[in-house]
């Protein structure tokens, strides 16, 4: 007994060190917006946009202001970077099948799987992996405890006047209460996730909200905030379409989000934007509600927060509404990480991936690497915003179309080898497609070595329209009807 006691003595002090490693690893706020492009105060993309708690967010650490999707919709893009794993490489592309229902990424460990393992209290409330994606019981085996994920309010009737059948598609004041809104209550189950987390334990909290996401709903108090008689509009060039290849419009696929053609057609084109901004609003005022809940927790100088939005939006620039391009209305994003060790008030314009988020999170926390991650640690950025990154970023929509962003130049390449290159830096607009340009070469050459070499079929079950080349040259197919090359494509160039 006298000589197992050193051993057993021996065993119960690594256990105590262990514990308390655990316990001095910092927590982790995870917080995602939907639709949310950079239509927010401290990243400048609309000049009334009024976002103070991401603001002071962002002024308490380091704001990538040249971050990107991996694709800009919403299951590839959430499956990619909760998986770290690039849409090329997944094969998710549409908003179906979800991750768990395809054969090689079934028991691939997840970023909150990878805290569960390290001992962290993980929980979900809203929308964090896409709607439907999966399973009750594959949601249980992400995450500890999986809280409520609301839908969005339905009004008995349309609030806008613009004809539509989908009821996503609508804008307008409802309802009467923020707290009848999905974020309200996705907010209120996020603050009980922080209040209930266990002293002992390390924290790992996923908080999704819906909006902007359509239907662009506020209370009549986030209208106020954006008086139509002053609101500023997007700019738009009416010829933008001109110098863009034809394939690049069967991206944005017949999708409910309107063409600008028709908002203006009904008028509702500054109401949408309107809706779009007291909808950012309303959704910044529950992430502070979040916030607050943190720092009355007394855990808050413990806590990283990473804020992120799955992809962005288009509000009539390219003549479009919605996401699915590769344009940088659609493809940039809020990125903002601040807490212990991250440098405040800083601003890195290196690129960045939302795929970045899994191995910098293990990074910042001290954890084991995850094997397979294709994204890099923005951890030396975090210390240094100056710091240089290795690589642009790389969005991807459907197999064979991919977006390159480094920090001046955009150089996009589709299926059928068209291309579009743009100088975002004296071009921010995207107007003029340089890419005929033969003095554009060397560009176009340096940014291409950067496609993804993986280039995955779209992975069965796949909900998606895609446009592929018919058997007769210069033909295409389109949900089974063969368009020839000076026919429009129903629904895509109407």
């Amino acid at each position: 007994m006298r000589k197992s006691f050193p051993l057993l003595l021996a065993i119960f002090l690594l256990a105590g060190a262990g514990a308390a490693a655990e316990a001095q690893r910092p927590n982790v706020l995870f917080l995602g917006a939907d639709d949310l492009n950079d239509w927010i105060g401290c990243l400048g993309g609309h000049p009334q946009a009024q976002t103070p708690n991401l603001d002071a967010l962002a002024a308490r650490g380091t704001l990538f202001t040249n971050a990107h999707t991996q694709a800009p919709l919403c299951n590839p893009s959430r499956t990619s970077f909760l998986l770290g794993l690039r849409p090329s490489s997944t094969g998710v592309y549409g908003l179906q099948p979800g991750a768990r229902s395809v054969e090689a990424l079934r028991d691939r460990v997840s970023l909150p799987q990878a805290f569960g393992k390290a001992g962290y209290r993980t929980s979900t409330c809203g929308k964090v992996w896409h709607d439907g994606a999966l399973k009750p019981a594959e949601m249980r085996a992400e995450f500890e405890v999986v809280g409520p994920a609301p839908p969005m309010p339905r009004p008995p009737h349309r609030i806008s006047s613009f004809p539509a059948d989908h009821p996503l598609v609508d804008w307008g004041i409802y309802p009467e209460r923020d707290e009848d809104q999905a974020d309200w209550k996705i907010a209120d189950a996020a603050c009980e996730a922080i209040r209930s987390a266990p002293a002992d334990r390390p924290f790992f909290v996923a908080c999704g909200f819906r909006l902007p996401h359509v239907p662009c709903f506020a209370t009549a108090h986030w209208f106020d905030l954006y008086p139509d008689a002053t609101l500023q509009m997007p700019p738009v060039l009416e010829d933008d379409r001109d110098d863009t290849p034809r394939f690049s419009w069967y991206l944005h696929w017949r999708l409910p989000e309107p063409r600008l053609a028709q908002l203006r057609k009904y008028n509702e084109w500054r109401p949408l934007v309107r809706a779009y901004l007291a909808s950012v609003s309303f959704m910044d005022s529950q992430v502070g509600r979040v916030l607050d809940a943190l720092k009355q927790s007394g855990r808050e100088k413990e806590t990283i927060i990473v804020f992120w939005s799955d992809h962005g939006w288009h509000l009539g620039e390219k003549l479009i509404t919605g996401k699915n391009t590769l344009w940088e209305r659609s493809t940039r994003v809020p990125l903002i990480f601040a807490g212990p060790g991250i440098t405040a008030g800083a601003r890195c314009p290196q690129p960045a991936e939302l795929l970045d988020m899994f191995p910098t999170l293990l990074d910042v926390a001290g954890l084991a690497k995850v094997d397979g991650l294709e994204g890099a640690s923005l951890r030396p950025q975090l210390t240094d915003a100056a710091t240089p990154t290795s690589r642009p970023a790389i969005t991807t929509h459907n197999q064979g179309n991919h977006s390159v962003r480094d920090d001046r130049w955009r150089y996009i390449r589709y299926a059928d080898g068209s291309e579009e290159l743009y100088d975002v830096q004296n071009d921010p607009n995207e107007w003029t497609n340089l890419a005929p340009d033969p003095a554009r070469a060397d560009t176009k050459a340096r940014l291409a070595k950067w496609l993804p070499k993986i280039d995955a079929p779209p992975v069965p079950g796949s909900a998606q329209r895609v446009l592929t080349r018919g058997e007769t040259p210069g033909t295409w197919v389109w949900e089974g009807k063969v368009i020839g090359p000076d026919e429009p494509i129903p629904g895509l160039d109407d």
